[in-house]
């Protein structure tokens, strides 16, 4: 169990061929895994995480690890936050003022990310989903072959979900991917813009051991329970809008179990402060995503929900959950 993210010796990261990288274990072969964040430069918790993974590899080549060792080449590109002059530190991305702008920045950056990350055989992105939104940990596949399928077990987070290829969702940079084959994932966990330790905590541990599983990373024991992977498809995912304008109000925290009914936050009048309405769950399941800006417009998104298959045993969690003293919040 990997219980600290500590950094190893100051190595400074690949710079050559423009985009700053850092390349880990025997470099005479194609990369075995290519890790990407922050591409658009709001993506806090995936540069974090990457960056104390790098550290993490670092101190494992560096022998700092007793036991540990890095068997296959791996890429890592926590952020191009700092790429083309925009400075050493973690200075603010100046927003795109036009759609074309954002367009042409979108592909710079993803043709140079690909120029790095495409013969790897296994391909990750932690991609924002929202500003306004935290999301669980998840795992997403677009379009997935067999063994995408196979492999998503293996970072040992609680939901994969499938998505077409089609969908708006799908990120640039893993459309272009799909044409290199391979595994491609891409992994949603926290708010966009800002940094929830917690979820880096789950994300950190789920690379670790996506690392131990795939025989990248050898000598690692992982220990501790890890909760009950489920499936969903893009028809289960139900998301839940705003019928009225408002601020809203939320105490839950994602990943949790809801009920049909069950009351998921409020919308506030922002002069008078009164209940305008009560946002209820329509349907039973985890409780995915949820807006945490609390400014919000008639239909904006306020929630996902990923509802388990009839048949997919949801009663089956419910009653387990009852059994371990956690009603209404089974492990899932």
């Amino acid at each position: 169990m990997v219980k600290q993210m500590v950094s190893g010796p100051n190595r400074r990261p690949q710079r050559d061929e423009g985009l700053p990288h850092h390349d880990f274990g025997p470099r005479g072969r194609a990369p075995r895994l290519a890790l990407v964040a922050d591409l658009d430069g709001r993506e806090l918790n995936g540069m974090f995480v990457l960056s104390r993974l790098a550290a993490f590899l670092r101190g494992v080549e560096a022998g700092e690890r007793r036991g540990l060792s890095l068997r296959e080449h791996v890429v890592i590109v926590p952020t191009v936050g700092n790429w083309k002059g925009r400075g050493a530190g973690m200075r603010r991305v100046v927003p795109a003022r036009t759609a074309n702008e954002r367009r042409r920045r979108g592909g710079v950056t993803t043709e140079a990310v690909m120029e790095i990350t495409q013969t790897a055989y296994y391909r990750v992105a932690i991609h924002p989903v929202s500003l306004d939104v935290e999301e669980m940990p998840q795992l997403c596949l677009y379009a997935p072959s067999d063994d995408e399928r196979a492999s998503a077990c293996l970072f040992g987070l609680p939901a994969v979900i499938e998505r077409p290829v089609e969908d708006e969702s799908t990120p640039d940079l893993v459309r272009a991917w799909r044409f290199r084959g391979g595994e491609n994932f891409v992994i949603h966990g926290g708010q966009a813009g800002g940094l929830q330790t917690g979820h880096c905590e789950t994300l950190f541990r789920a690379l670790v051991a996506f690392l131990d599983r795939t025989g990248i990373l050898g000598g690692l024991r992982l220990v501790g329970e890890e909760e009950p992977l489920r499936y969903f498809g893009a028809q289960q995912v139900v998301a839940v809008r705003a019928g009225r304008a408002g601020i809203f109000s939320s105490n839950l925290d994602v990943g949790r179990w809801i009920q049909t009914g069950e009351e998921l936050g409020r919308i506030h009048d922002g002069f008078t402060g009164g209940v305008r309405a009560r946002v209820t769950a329509p349907a039973s399941g985890v409780l995915a995503s949820l807006r945490r800006q609390p400014l919000l417009g008639e239909q904006d998104l306020v929630a996902r929900i990923l509802a388990p298959a009839a048949a997919d045993g949801g009663e089956r969690v419910r009653r387990e959950a009852l059994r371990d003293g956690r009603p209404g919040e089974p492990r899932v």
